[in-house]
């Protein structure tokens, strides 16, 4: 892992992205004070405060997934370069219609509305793919220590797929369905299933309480990408104290546990917010399902860790190419 010191040299781009959000964040928090507007429902700097908090926590993390590169690491770059500049239309837009009192996302509602909205998706579409070549790059990359690399393509897998359930959210509902053939769309998309956007919602995160709420798979899934790496670094650590853990195979089977159980969460969210259902009241059908998914998940490592050899001495695996 990168010392902090040299943490602006991991992809330059990237932490300009990370430094930018890091700034608009504090802006929007002000923003949440001193302007009382709304917009669908919600306070209207809350959207680009969730976007802003999202990407602080998403760039420098493939910062570090492009540092690990060897083989490509010029073509991981270029793809890494492509996510910071279309997070940065993204967000420019989603700012832009903030100051305007316009929303951003699905709105139809005139001609240059629609113009930036149809930016807005294309840019998303790069992004996904431009993430999704640098999973293929980290697929075909030699990372030394089994665990970890199990751990950094299993978050990026993840991720990938949890973007691409953003795209859920583009299609037009049956009722909007209806006014388009009508020829007097305004909106097309939404988050909410079964209720319209703008109810009430969870704090800050503003997710639906009352219907399904399609930001929920989204937000779980392109997480990922933080979650299993660090799972890994911590098991890494781990090991030096625990001689259970300093076996790499064991390590890489409690990974690969972690990551099938946030898979099954992942499609467990999606199939609630499909039917419709708040994620503060799951029906029994959820919690059922939920209870398998834990029993499953706790019981997998369970099994990995009964089953693990310990070795008599381990010298701390190196990451990438035997170097730390």
């Amino acid at each position: 892992m990168p010392r902090p010191a040299s943490l602006y040299q991991l992809h330059r781009p990237l932490m300009a992205l990370t430094a930018a959000m890091a700034a608009l964040a504090v802006v929007c928090a002000v923003g949440l004070v001193v302007d009382d507007r709304t917009l669908v429902g919600a306070p209207i700097w809350a959207k680009p405060l969730k976007f802003a908090l999202s990407f602080l926590l998403y760039a420098p993390t493939l910062a570090w997934l492009l540092s690990l590169l060897r083989r490509h690491h010029t073509a991981g770059r270029r793809a890494g370069t492509v996510v910071a500049v279309t997070a940065a239309v993204e967000m420019v837009i989603i700012v832009a219609q903030v100051l305007r009192g316009r929303q951003s996302h699905y709105n139809m509602l005139t001609a240059f509305d629609a113009a930036l909205w149809t930016v807005m998706g294309v840019s998303i579409g790069v992004l996904w793919a431009a993430n999704l070549v640098v999973a293929v790059l980290l697929l075909r990359e030699r990372i030394a220590d089994r665990a970890t690399s199990s751990a950094v393509r299993l978050g990026l897998a993840l991720a990938v797929a949890g973007m691409a359930l953003g795209f859920l959210m583009t299609g037009p509902t049956p009722e909007q369905a209806t006014t388009m053939r009508e020829g007097v769309a305004t909106v097309v998309g939404a988050h909410s299933v079964g209720v319209p956007d703008g109810g009430p919602g969870l704090p800050l995160l503003g997710w639906s309480t009352t219907g399904g709420d399609l930001r929920i798979p989204h937000f779980v899934g392109m997480h990922g990408l933080q979650v299993l790496p660090l799972v890994g670094l911590a098991l890494l650590r781990l090991g030096r104290r625990l001689p259970r853990l300093r076996d790499d195979g064991t390590r890489r089977g409690l990974v690969r546990t972690v990551a099938a159980g946030y898979a099954g969460l992942v499609v467990l969210v999606t199939w609630q917010a499909l039917r419709g259902q708040p994620l503060t009241a799951p029906d029994a059908a959820t919690l059922a399902a939920a209870g398998v998914l834990l029993v499953a998940t706790v019981g997998s490592a369970a099994v990995v860790l009964a089953t693990a050899r310990t070795p008599v001495s381990a010298a701390t695996p190196a990451l990438v190419g035997g170097t730390q």
